[in-house]
């Protein structure tokens, strides 16, 4: 009777006498992008049993096991402080009195250095409980760029390419054509994973604006493309231009330099002519010389004269003088002397 008693009161125990609970109503994983927010809930129920000091502890569960856990924020004798240096300032409890009841913590602005396992610690002696949660934080696609690889002409292989340079892997991407001519031919299935749209043997029906969407878990971006196939061009044509191009520049420089050695030539010439002009002309004589000696000379005849032929003779000779030496400016013409006349004995 005893035993039956016993087992009474254990099937039909109030669940309050349980102690203090942990509520876990959403879910355990979140998946944000980077640079929003997120709201950890964490409500606990209390019992008239819990006597002691009420303890919230929020911490980020390291991934090796060798390692502690790292505090981010406590609530303890009606105080709240942030223990973690990576979130201070974005991280705080929802509640302006989590002892109520709520110890939800909001974390803003979020980084994938903030992607971990969340733990919520609620204690109040004798009760204890907690709870965990996933957060994985993930870049949108972003700085999406469309590209063509290969000749755009008719017959030609070429390759529609698209790429993200920002978003967490993986990424998917899907191609679609807007406008042009053709826009009901059948789509060629791109490679998801690589962004490649390959046409083969393309044809001015691929002609037009394309879209390429980038998109992963958490966002997408897209950017567009506008292909334009066209006849072949005259390859051979543009070869033979830029050659023949080519050959005239090359002529034109050789005659520009022809004609600058050739005039540095003459100008040397002339140079070697003129010196060559003056070592041969002799110097210049004297006027005063030349003049003196010619009237030297014609004094040692006038010895000779008697005085009746004097007067001639000085007349005759006087004319025959050189005229450079009176080819001056009267100023410096030199005083005539006055010829004398000599009368007969």
């Amino acid at each position: 009777m005893d035993s039956l008693a016993l087992l009474w009161l254990l099937l039909f125990t109030p669940a309050s006498t349980r102690a203090l609970r942990v509520e876990i109503n959403e879910p355990k994983l979140f998946i944000i992008p980077q640079g929003e927010k997120v709201v950890l809930e964490c409500k606990f129920s209390l019992d008239a049993a819990d006597t002691g000091t009420l303890d919230i502890e929020w911490s980020l569960v390291a991934s090796d096991s060798q390692q502690t856990d790292q505090q981010i924020i406590t609530f303890a004798g009606d105080k709240t402080y942030t223990m973690y240096d990576e979130l201070k300032d974005r991280v705080q409890f929802v509640s302006l009195d989590p002892k109520s009841g709520d110890a939800t913590i909001e974390i803003i602005n979020l980084k994938q250095s903030d992607s971990g396992q969340y733990q919520c610690k609620v204690k109040k002696v004798p009760g204890l409980g907690s709870r965990r949660i996933s957060l994985s934080v993930l870049v949108k696609p972003a700085k999406t760029r469309c590209f063509v690889e290969g000749p755009q002409e008719i017959g030609r292989d070429i390759s529609l390419k698209c790429e993200s340079n920002e978003g967490t892997p993986p990424l998917t991407y899907t191609w679609q054509k807007l406008s042009g001519q053709g826009k009901n031919t059948p789509a060629i299935p791109p490679d998801a994973t690589t962004g490649v749209l390959p046409i083969k043997n393309a044809s001015q029906e691929y002609s037009g604006t394309y879209r390429c969407l980038s998109h992963n878990r958490v966002g997408s971006d897209e950017c567009l493309l506008v292909l334009n196939v066209a006849p072949p061009s005259n390859v051979a044509g543009k070869i033979a231009g830029a050659v023949i191009g080519t050959l005239l520049g090359l002529i034109l420089l050789a005659l520009i330099i022809f004609c600058c050695c050739r005039k540095q030539k003459e100008k040397k010439y002339e140079k070697e002519e003129q010196h060559e002009i003056r070592e041969d002309v002799a110097p210049p004589k004297s006027r005063n010389s030349t003049a003196r000696s010619y009237i030297g000379s014609n004094q040692s005849s006038l010895g000779s004269l008697s005085p009746s032929n004097m007067e001639a003779y000085s007349k005759a000779q006087y004319n025959k003088i050189p005229s450079e030496e009176f080819d001056r400016p009267p100023s410096q013409a030199p005083n005539s002397v006055p010829s004398k006349t000599f009368t007969g004995m």
